[in-house]
């Protein structure tokens, strides 16, 4: 059984803004004063517009910074970087002209503007990624396709890179090397390390060939965004400067995503009304580590009233209802992604949420699903290393019960535990929300996110 993490208030985990840098330099530095100050000012002011400081119209209307901004995966994608790629975009749409170059959307138009950004879609494949020859085949179309279209965009003046597919910062190091812009490289996931992790990657030849196409273009960014310190650790181990690293958690939405009763529309139409409902709500991949909650069920049987219920799409959906059938373990139901709107009834009908990492991947990626438990208000057992970020948070902030990764019988007996009673799940449930009003939502990243585009807005214009 996990012992229990109950550790007062939430800490303090992030230190204050960093100092202005010139790019490659390390060194800081102030705005100088000469012919690109009115650019630099204005820049400014679009930033103190967004975080609600009063400014003169002139200001606001003033030329805005071009951000090209370069993933496979945004709206309408339910994967996890599509959904917070698009809420950041939309968010810096704000004070910034945004164009997003992304793969194919079957029936949506190849160029369209949705909520102040422009989306440009390139023609690329969509199988079904479960299989790697068939996600291969989705990322070297992408890729393609993408090169052609950012080389001949118009011009910006920042480049904003995430990491689908992994290797898409070679192609946007070339991108601002053609328009000698900024490159931010954000990253939510390290690679090939993780796949060799995973068993997923096992050629040696194939890993090393990845690295030569990813480290020199994180070594090479102005800016690199990592959502965790023990991933920063693991960015530096590639070679990259500490100096050019800035550690931005992801995040929740804490007004979209609210508590509500367990009792509510959505537990009622699935009959949830009266069990003590374990859930885990997000990605069903490999890094999730699900086989074990799984088979925990077969060590609960005798509890009359328990539900584990497994809400996603990914990689490992079909494999894993394969393995509840072979294990008859009738109290797991695997369900569908649900819609965003319905997240705060279906996040709140569990009593405590399941967010599980695969041993050995502490800051190679962080559960980005754990935000919205916090906004809902609900307690977490975190089946993961004690280094990675996910058990930090729960540690920190005293919203949960950790317990070793791929251990069924451990995760058993935290999920017993509760359910018995032996923890304080609405004091749990409390902080959890506590922090994510304080720290996790997303005008609290988005202010840093503005904060590292400033850094480099500023010393571009120079």
């Amino acid at each position: 059984m996990g012992d229990v993490l109950q550790r007062g208030p939430t800490a303090e985990l992030h230190g204050a803004s960093p100092e202005r840098l010139h790019l490659g330099e390390g060194a800081a530095a102030e705005p100088r004063i000469g012919t690109d100050d009115s650019e630099v000012a204005h820049r400014h002011c679009v930033r103190l517009a967004w975080l609600g400081e009063p400014l003169s119209s002139l200001a606001v209307m003033a030329a805005r910074t071009r951000l090209l901004v370069l993933n496979q995966y945004y709206w309408p994608g339910v994967e996890a970087t599509a959904n917070l790629l698009t809420e950041l975009c939309e968010a810096l749409g704000e004070t910034h002209d945004v164009t997003v170059i992304t793969g194919a959307s079957p029936g949506l138009p190849a160029r369209q503007v949705r909520n102040g950004v422009e989306i440009v879609r390139v023609r690329s494949t969509t199988f079904d990624r479960s299989r790697l020859f068939r996600r291969a085949l989705n990322y070297v179309s992408y890729v393609v396709g993408l090169g052609w279209r950012a080389m001949f965009t118009r011009r910006p003046d920042l480049v904003v890179s995430m990491t689908d597919p992994p290797f898409i910062g070679s192609i946007a190091r070339a991108v601002a090397a053609r328009f000698r812009v900024p490159l931010l490289i954000v990253m939510q996931d390290v690679f090939p390390e993780i796949a060799v992790k995973l068993g997923r990657l096992k050629s040696p030849v194939s890993a090393r060939l990845l690295r030569l196409l990813i480290d020199p273009s994180l070594r090479a960014a102005d800016r690199v965004v990592v959502i965790g310190q023990t991933m920063k650790r693991r960015v530096e181990e590639k070679g990259v400067s500490g100096q050019r690293i800035r550690v931005i958690p992801n995040w929740g939405d804490v007004v979209g995503v609210v508590p509500m009763p367990h009792e509510n529309e959505w537990s009622r139409r699935h009959r949830l009304t009266k069990r003590f409902v374990v859930m885990h709500s997000g990605n069903i991949g490999h890094a999730q580590n699900l086989d074990a909650l799984v088979r925990a069920a077969t060590f609960l049987r005798d509890l009359d009233d328990l539900a584990v219920v497994i809400i996603g799409t990914g990689a490992r959906r079909a494999q894993l209802i394969q393995l509840a059938r072979l294990l008859e373990t009738d109290k797991v139901e695997i369900l569908p992604f649900q819609e965003r709107s319905i997240l705060s009834q279906s996040l709140s009908t569990a009593d405590v949420h399941v967010v599980g990492l695969a041993k050995g991947l502490a800051g190679y990626v962080v559960p980005s699903r754990l935000y919205g438990i916090l906004a809902a208000g609900r307690p977490v057992i975190a089946a993961t290393d004690p280094e990675s970020e996910t058990a930090q948070l729960v540690a920190e902030v005293g919203c949960g019960v950790l317990v070793p990764p791929g251990n069924p019988l451990a995760l058993a007996g935290a999920i017993r535990a509760a359910h018995d009673g032996e923890y304080d799940l609405v004091e749990m449930g409390r902080r959890a929300r506590a922090f994510a009003e304080a720290e996790g939502d997303r005008s609290i990243a988005v202010r840093r996110y503005l904060d590292v585009l400033g850094e480099l807005e500023a010393a571009g214009a120079r």
